[in-house]
């Protein structure tokens, strides 16, 4: 079955760019990445903090089926409602150096919206040390859920 995010990694650049068509209205899809009760239904994560406005910071963890605590961090330097967010994002305790995320939402219909996310790391072989995890199978498995659990949420169909 193919993938409905798509991650596009262009060789010798340390960037990558994902994109994904969302059955949501705008609105729905960038709530999803702002209300932090949202963001822990689809993510699987705990949210910390999450301070959506220029200038916020945020801050989510995870546990592993072992049980060992995992955090990841960033700093919002722009926000747009419905409009774009610009991030960074660090894993903690990881030799990842900080990430730098522009997340652009744009509506496609009254119903459907889609997310670019262009990610841009330090180096070449940072993004590409990334790409060998299970990133890609990773952010669609997220996504999917994202759209499962707003489209079934009490946020659909409700005015926002």
């Amino acid at each position: 079955m193919e993938r409905k995010t798509k991650v596009n990694a262009e060789a010798g650049k340390q960037e990558i760019v994902i994109t994904r068509e969302f059955e949501l209205p705008l609105e729905l899809l960038f709530k999803a990445y702002v209300e932090p009760e949202i963001v822990e239904q689809w993510m699987g994560t705990k949210v910390l903090k999450l301070e959506s406005k220029k200038h916020g910071s945020w801050q989510f963890e995870t546990t592993d089926p072992k049980g060992n605590k995992h955090g990841f961090n960033g700093v919002i330097h722009e926000f747009v409602p419905n409009q774009k967010i610009t991030r960074t994002f660090e894993m903690e305790k990881t030799p990842f150096p900080v990430q730098l995320e522009f997340l652009e939402f744009e509506q496609l219909s009254a119903d459907s919206s889609k997310l670019t996310m262009h990610i841009v790391y330090k180096s070449v072989a940072d993004r590409d040390q990334m790409l060998k995890l299970p990133f890609g199978q990773g952010i669609n498995m997220a996504h999917n859920r994202l759209q499962d659990v707003v489209s079934k949420s009490k946020y659909h169909g409700k005015e926002q």
